[in-house]
C-alpha cells in the first residue's frame, strides 16, 4: 500500500498537472496489471511515480544526474526530456525508499523502453501514453490494442513515437530501436 505522504511529497515535487497524470498513469497500470495477472500493488507505485524524476522548478537535471552517479549517453545530454526516467528510478530508491528492481526499472525505462521489456515495463510506458487525459494521432488504436495484446500495443506505440520524434527532427535513443527491434523478432519467431 503506497503511504500517504509519498502523493503528497510527489505532489510537490512535480505539481498538480504532472500529479494528475501520474494518477491517470498509475489507474491505468492497475487496469492493466489487471489484464495480463501482473501484482497490481507494484503497477500502482510504478505508475504513480514513473514521472518522480520531473521535478518542477530551475532544476539542473544533467547536474542532479551528475550529483547521482547517473551515466547519461549524448542522446540523453541533448535531448534533456529522456533524463527525468533515469533520475525518477534514482529519485524513487533515495526519496521513496522503493527497493523493487522491477519497479525501478519500468520508472527507469518509461520513456524509450529498451531490448527484452519486462512486463510492468511495458505496462508502464504504454499507460503513460494512454492514460484518460492524453490525446494525440493514433492514442486510440493504442489504447484498442493495449487491452487486448500487449506487445502489438507497445509495437503500434513505438512505431507512432519514432515518427513524432523523426518529424521534430530529434535524436532516437538506441534503446527504442532496441525494443522494437526485440518485439518485431519475437513477432517474427512466433
Amino acid at each position: 500500500m503506497i503511504e500517504q505522504w509519498i502523493y503528497e511529497e510527489l505532489k510537490k515535487d512535480i505539481g498538480i498537472e504532472r500529479f494528475n497524470h501520474s494518477i491517470g498513469v498509475m489507474e491505468t497500470s492497475m487496469e492493466l496489471a489487471k489484464i495480463y495477472n501482473y501484482p497490481i500493488e507494484k503497477a500502482r507505485i510504478a505508475g504513480l511515480l514513473h514521472d518522480c524524476g520531473k521535478l518542477q522548478g530551475e532544476i539542473n537535471l544533467l547536474k542532479m544526474a551528475s550529483d547521482f552517479d547517473i551515466i547519461l549517453d549524448n542522446v540523453m545530454k541533448i535531448n534533456k526530456e529522456l533524463i527525468h526516467s533515469p533520475l525518477g528510478a534514482e529519485i524513487a530508491k533515495r526519496k521513496y525508499k522503493i527497493k523493487d528492481k522491477d519497479i525501478l526499472n519500468a520508472i527507469c525505462f518509461h520513456t524509450t523502453g529498451r531490448e527484452g521489456m519486462k512486463l510492468l515495463e511495458k505496462i508502464v510506458y504504454i499507460a503513460d501514453m494512454i492514460e484518460p487525459n492524453r490525446d494525440f494521432n493514433g492514442i486510440e488504436e493504442i489504447r484498442k490494442l493495449a487491452y487486448k495484446d500487449i506487445d502489438k500495443s507497445l509495437l503500434y506505440a513505438i512505431n507512432n513515437t519514432l515518427k513524432f520524434v523523426i518529424e521534430k527532427g530529434n535524436l532516437i535513443h538506441l534503446d527504442t530501436i532496441k525494443a522494437r527491434n526485440h518485439l518485431l523478432i519475437q513477432k517474427n519467431m512466433e
